[in-house]
């Protein structure tokens, strides 16, 4: 059948045909350059973003030079003839670094074949019972086959079989009641400061901001702990570790029966292994009293705890500049309001007109504080430009931890006469600074310290001081260091 006029007509003429392709190649042009000027937009608002080109050549170079590694949750042995053994990484009384560390029905294994190496399992772990004082007491904590067992290598693949679950990253294992954790004093500046010191030995060129190699810890382990009991009545321990570590998981006595219910053997990657008892063990806990006193037998950065203040401090947003702040800070923490173990009123206020003279004259800032009366923020902040800190021993002065370690840092400590306990004092000296003890009108200070003691009146309402004595001290020691600079 022949075309009509009009079907005719309908057809694209050579002229429409030759701009419909002008047209196409306008809008190809077009769009080609629209996206190349997006995407060089986009990588000059995000510099990190590399150009396709370079994308393209660094992932050939990682398929080049990085294996695809496969989702492992068991460590297998079933083709070896032995169970990879356990290293002991780093050890001290009461704190203890092993990799390969494994678990079965919640006793730990220590697998080797060479038994000698490994420390006397009385220095690395107990049975986490109360400490409490006595030869019956003393022999109740000591561990046994339960707590801890050393096995051969052949023993260990008959016990576990062909292979054990994984705990993946570093792990730190608090092995102690909830007795002391629950004190801000004692996780702070024992547990925690013990777990950081011993760990960071793995790193000794921490530096003064604080950066590190290591990687931070995965979990913080509490086989004898529920939930509840290792926090303190002012949340400062749960600041702490969670301004530390963000993302840190937490695992407690109940968490740890249901790993033991599965009944299969369980292997940490790298784990820290804390016990407060074996640590009571130690030569350093016997000068001390401080079971965190063993790791400094450790190597270790100057700058070691910079890690953790600096994150911990941080939260209150002070940045403190290097070398401290150039006017003095001084921080009376008064226990006055607290019911327990004050100075003499009359002595107390003595003190504080005397503080404020030093203002006056001096243009020191001077700081009277409850710490029970300022937030979590207002005592990390004010601690952490504190450049001297005083008051009656008490749980107040923990904020020392948090003070910036300068030629000038000084913490100045009340007992009652004759009264000593080595808390703060070691702490302070631990962390680079100067410590003061004061007994009313006589001062004393390392080495020349005196021997622990809790006379009666040490926990009493009527501790003197001599605020004039306190004064003197403390320009003295804001003024040595610009006498040393001349």
């Amino acid at each position: 059948m022949g075309r009509t006029a009009s079907s005719l007509s309908a057809l694209p003429t050579a002229r429409e045909i030759v701009l419909l392709l002008i047209l196409l190649i306008f809008l190809l042009v077009t769009t080609n350059n629209l996206t190349s000027s997006l995407e060089s937009s986009q990588l000059g608002n995000y510099p990190l973003l590399r150009s396709p080109s370079t994308i393209h050549h660094n992932l050939t170079d990682a398929n080049d030079t990085i294996e695809p590694k496969r989702f492992e949750t068991v460590l297998s042995w079933e083709e070896s003839e032995k169970v990879p053994d356990t290293v002991v990484v780093a050890h001290v009384p009461g704190w203890t670094i092993f990799d390969r560390l494994y678990v079965l029905n919640r006793t730990l294994y220590v697998v080797t074949d060479d038994p000698a190496l490994i420390p006397d399992r009385n220095f690395m772990i107990s049975t986490a019972l109360r400490i409490a004082n006595g030869p019956i007491e003393v022999a109740k904590r000591k561990p046994t086959d339960k707590e801890l067992k050393v096995i051969s290598t052949t023993d260990a693949k008959t016990l576990f079989g062909s292979g054990a679950d994984v705990l993946d990253g570093v792990t730190w294992y608090a092995n102690d009641p909830s007795q002391f954790i629950t004190h801000y004093y004692h996780w702070s500046a024992e547990l925690f400061f013990g777990f950081w010191r011993t760990y960071s030995s793995l790193d000794p060129s921490i530096t003064e901001d604080g950066n590190t190699t290591l990687p931070t810890p995965r979990r913080m382990l509490f086989p004898h702990l529920d939930s509840d009991h290792w926090r303190d009545y002012a949340k400062m321990n749960q600041l702490v570790v969670r301004t530390s570590f963000p993302s840190i998981l937490m695992e407690y006595k109940h968490d740890w029966d249901e790993r033991a219910e599965i009944g299969r053997p369980l292997v940490f990657d790298r784990v820290i292994l804390a016990d407060r008892a074996a640590a009571i063990n130690g030569k350093s806990w016997q000068r001390t009293q401080r079971t965190a006193s063993e790791p400094f037998a450790l190597p270790g950065s100057a700058h070691w705890w910079s890690t953790i203040r600096n994150s911990v401090i941080g939260l209150s947003g002070l940045k403190v500049p290097r070398g401290g702040n150039s006017n003095p800070v001084i921080t009376y923490i008064s226990r006055q309001d607290w019911g327990r173990r004050m100075l003499i009123p009359e002595h107390h206020e003595k003190l504080v007109q005397e503080l404020y003279v030093l203002r006056d004259t001096y243009g020191y800032e001077v700081n009277v504080v409850s710490m029970d009366k300022l937030s979590r923020m207002e005592q990390l902040h004010l601690a952490g430009r504190t450049t001297i800190m005083m008051g009656v021993h008490g749980n107040g002065l923990t904020s020392l931890v948090w003070m910036k370690p300068t030629a000038r840092s000084t913490v100045m400590e009340f007992f009652y006469p004759k009264g000593f306990a080595h808390d703060y004092e070691w702490t302070t000296r631990a962390l680079g600074m100067v410590h003061y003890g004061f007994w009313g009108n006589h001062t004393f200070t390392s080495p020349d310290i005196p021997p622990v003691n809790y006379p009666e009146g040490f926990q009493g309402n009527e501790i003197p001081i001599d605020g004039t004595l306190v004064a003197r001290v403390c320009h003295e020691r804001l003024t040595l260091v610009d006498e040393a600079d001349d």
